[in-house]
């Protein structure tokens, strides 16, 4: 622990002199304290676990499925987060009429879930638009999580969408 090593003089002169004190402090207890606390919460820490989304791909052998206009609701990713539906499929002998909305939660969220209130088991196709961004894919596949979407998929971007979107955007 802690010494105190006195020296006393060597003779007595006319004046008492005052003793000369020196300490010693004894850092071993203080450093085996840092170590055990250290350990301590190292052996009890959590680690944040990381996060992940699961995501089905289709055998590559596998035939594509037909999908019925009535079941389909299609998203394209445009820009400024912004997000371009319709129901149904577009082609170019039969143009959908094409809806915008944002991914608030009273956007995208209140679509999907209408979608699903008057469908059971809608399939969403989601498209992402040359100046969509990454954030806005993964904001759309969150929506289908937290709507609790059963069949969604990430389709590529037809030259019918791409004429939709521009007669719209006029």
């Amino acid at each position: 622990m802690a010494e105190i090593a006195s020296s006393a003089p060597a003779g007595r002169g006319p004046k008492p002199r005052r003793k000369k004190l020196s300490t010693r402090i004894d850092m071993t207890p203080m450093v085996d304290l840092a170590f055990l606390l250290l350990t301590f919460f190292i052996l009890t820490a959590s680690f944040n676990k990381p996060t992940v989304m699961a995501l089905t791909m289709p055998d590559k052998k596998g035939e594509p499925s037909d999908l019925g206009a009535k079941q389909a609701l299609t998203l394209i990713l445009g820009k400024d987060s912004q997000v371009h539906y319709f129901f149904g499929l577009n082609s170019a002998e039969n143009p959908a009429k094409l809806y915008t909305t944002t991914f608030g939660s009273d956007g995208l969220r209140k679509v999907l879930l209408e979608r699903q209130r008057q469908l059971p088991a809608p399939t969403v196709l989601i498209k992402a638009g040359q100046d969509a961004k990454y954030r806005d894919l993964v904001d759309a596949l969150d929506e289908m999580t937290i709507t609790d979407q059963q069949k969604y998929a990430l389709v590529d971007l037809t030259a019918a969408d791409r004429e939709l979107l521009e007669k719209n955007s006029l």
